[in-house]
């Protein structure tokens, strides 16, 4: 029995013995106490706050397992990056090298840094522990952000990125880093990745502001360019599914690919829907099996995998485990969207 929600401070133990198991490359869930206390106070202050307009709140969510009150998984949006601390990426850009003596044309990929003060939402944090890694409870974690985002959509931007974990080794290190941010920054790329949770002045004072071309970076630098981990394969695998897209943009310490979509254009946003629990049944014969939000209320916000009937255009019956788990009675608003797209 797990249910989605939003992280409360009291979950601070249990959220750093997760991120002991995410290990380095998951850049905003730090195996670091005091910034993910950080990370989760900014996080209720923004269930708390008034926003007609999105200024950069993070909303922190958990996977919970009902049954032994247990934090699994970690999710999380960012209403708006950038801001007074801007927000670097690498786009991949293509020249044209030729020679008419030499009979040659080349084209050549370089990486040019880009610099954003005020660029969309981003979804991040996304981890699951090993031991809940079953019944759906992946496609659940990842995708319940986006039942809030439609439920909410004047919190956020118009448009939504992730940028998804590089390619690592076993001991945490980047070949990326290696072959060029190290020699720039001189720190190991833990270490790097773990200051730009609190003060990126460092990246603008030294990061190379002219463009690298790949093909002068060692060969195992090249082939780890917009790659990504391969515990990071099935977010995204999701991610392409819901109609994200690869938007050409690598992170600056690893290279790990930037995907991105219009907030209207993808999928369990623009095919959800906001409806009345008509009715209560102990077990459905038939049914649909979807994403289930309670949204009520704004900090009552849970959604849970279960199955629903659909009487008619606005209103559903769903099954009583469901509706407990959701703290719904006949009569509330809740928001569903079928697990895979319509056919």
């Amino acid at each position: 029995m797990f249910i989605i929600r939003p992280v409360k401070e009291e979950d601070i133990d249990q959220v750093v013995a997760l991120a002991a198991q995410a290990k380095a490359g998951l850049t905003t869930l730090p195996h670091d106490r005091k910034i993910l206390m950080q990370r989760i106070e900014e996080s209720v202050a923004s269930f708390h706050k008034n926003v007609d307009k999105a200024q950069g709140e993070l909303y922190f969510f958990v996977l919970e397992d009902l049954s032994n009150k247990k934090v699994l998984g970690t999710c999380a949006i960012v209403a708006r990056i950038g801001g007074f601390d801007p927000f670097y990426t690498y786009e991949i850009k293509t020249t044209v090298k030729a020679s008419k003596l030499l009979n040659v044309k080349k084209e050549i990929q370089y990486l040019q840094l880009l610099k954003q003060h005020s660029g969309p939402s981003e979804i991040g944090t996304l981890f699951l522990s090993p031991e809940a890694r079953k019944s759906g409870n992946g496609r659940l974690l990842s995708l319940s952000r986006f039942l809030f985002m439609a439920q909410y959509p004047q919190r956020f931007q118009q448009e939504v990125i992730a940028e998804l974990r590089g390619v690592l080794d076993e001991k945490g290190r980047s070949p990326f880093w290696n072959a060029v941010c190290k020699h720039f920054f001189e720190i190991d790329f833990k270490k790097a990745d773990l200051m730009g949770m609190e003060d990126k002045t460092f990246i603008a004072e030294l990061i190379p502001q002219h463009p690298i071309y790949i093909p002068l970076l060692p060969k195992e630098a090249q082939e780890v360019v917009g790659k990504v981990h391969k515990n990071t394969q099935p977010a995204e695998f999701f991610l392409l599914q819901e109609g994200f897209h690869f938007m050409n943009e690598v992170d600056i310490f690893e290279a790990g690919p930037v995907v991105g979509a219009r907030l209207q254009e993808v999928r369990s946003i623009s095919e959800s829907r906001e409806v009345v629990v008509g009715g209560i049944a102990e077990s459905l014969e038939y049914g649909h099996d979807c994403l289930i939000a309670n949204v009520q209320s704004f900090e009552g916000f849970r959604v849970v995998l279960g199955c629903l009937r659909i009487d008619e255009e606005k209103v559903v019956t769903v099954e009583r485990s469901v509706a407990q788990k959701l703290n719904v009675v006949q009569g509330d608003k809740i928001r569903f969207v079928e697990l895979r797209a319509r056919s």
